[in-house]
């Protein structure tokens, strides 16, 4: 696949042993207990292939959607895998800066891909009115803008599909830009319980869509695709309890992020505004040589200049907890302001 940046770079190539991770926007000290108990009693019945319905059953709930608009993946880089298969788009059009998986399977479903590149403060704009698929995220990664909902929905029409990933979506308290519960023409909306639950090992995700699009999805997906423990995990990410769990991680983050935005901005860095997501996007001078100064110094970040409309000023910095924020902005500072 060739390309003008490596689509194929994610955030967890940034980490090693021994690197405070500030790379990968996993939330830390999960998955909970209760969850990983749950996990764990999964494994009695791993003899058995894996039976999606209750937790197809239970997501569809959580959405007020029907079951059969429900399809539940191996994490939302399958979601994206199946729609370059299934779908034939005249005009493909990506909207960046974002998540770089669903460009990368456009392309190696052999699809053109148009980008639409948003600058200043990333904020959204037109698409070209040829375009019969859309895809963007919201919040946005890296850039952590969050789209208003009506925004995002205008760009729904007959004709086209509108691919929307929502996987930082439970970082925002009420989701309250979420489409997951909309019905539009052609709307798909993709959902991942990575970031939030600790689950990027264990691949756990869905996809919201017309019934039609959803069966089409499902018989380009491979049998048994998504394991028994999966099935429980996003059964058990739906739940009323673990809704509140995320709720309220949600509300605490918002403090966290304002207080590493700001420490950040009085270090004199260009913060991209508004963010809402648990990353914050950062123009540095030099980026590329303080990224590497900063592993040097036991802390990972994300570069950003593998995303398309991204260049080598800008990275992507997890939010972590007070203790840790101090420690890095520490180091950074140092890097930046040498005595």
């Amino acid at each position: 696949m060739r390309t003008d940046v490596d689509l194929r770079h994610h955030g967890d190539t940034e980490v090693a042993p021994g690197l405070v991770d500030l790379a990968v926007n996993v939330r830390l000290g999960t998955p909970p207990e209760w969850l990983a108990a749950l996990l764990r009693d999964s494994v009695a019945g791993l003899a058995a292939y894996p039976d999606p319905a209750q937790a197809r059953r239970a997501v569809a709930r959580r959405h007020g959607r029907s079951e059969d608009e429900v399809l539940l993946t191996a994490g939302a880089a399958e979601a994206f895998v199946l729609l370059a298969r299934v779908l034939a788009p005249r005009r493909a059009v990506v909207v960046h800066p974002q998540f770089t998986e669903p460009e990368s399977a456009l392309r190696a479903a052999g699809h053109e891909v148009s980008r639409v590149i948003l600058d200043g403060d990333f904020r959204l704009g037109p698409v070209p009115d040829d375009a019969d698929l859309v895809m963007i995220g919201n919040p946005t990664n890296p850039t952590s803008v969050l789209h208003p909902a009506e925004h995002v929905a205008g760009l729904a029409r007959p004709g086209r599909v509108l691919v929307v990933d929502e996987a930082f979506m439970d970082c925002v308290p009420g989701e309250t830009e979420s489409l997951a519960a909309r019905r539009l023409p052609g709307l798909v909306v993709v959902r991942s319980l990575t970031k939030t639950w600790g689950l990027a090992g264990l691949r756990a995700g869905y996809v919201l869509a017309e019934p039609s699009l959803v069966e089409r999805l499902a018989a380009a997906q491979p049998l048994w695709s998504v394991s028994t423990p999966a099935l429980v995990a996003a059964e058990a990410c739906v739940s009323p309890r673990a809704l509140a769990e995320a709720e309220a991680w949600a509300r605490d983050l918002t403090t966290d992020r304002e207080r590493l935005a700001a420490a950040l901005k009085g270090l004199g860095l260009e913060v991209v505004p508004g963010a809402r997501a648990s990353f914050l996007c950062v123009r540095v001078p030099e980026g590329l040589r303080v990224r590497q100064a900063l592993r040097e110094r036991g802390y990972a970040v994300r570069r950003g200049d593998t995303f398309p409309g991204l260049g080598p000023d800008w990275l992507r910095v997890a939010v972590r907890d007070e203790r840790t924020v101090a420690a890095f902005v520490a180091e950074l500072s140092s890097v930046l302001h040498p005595l």
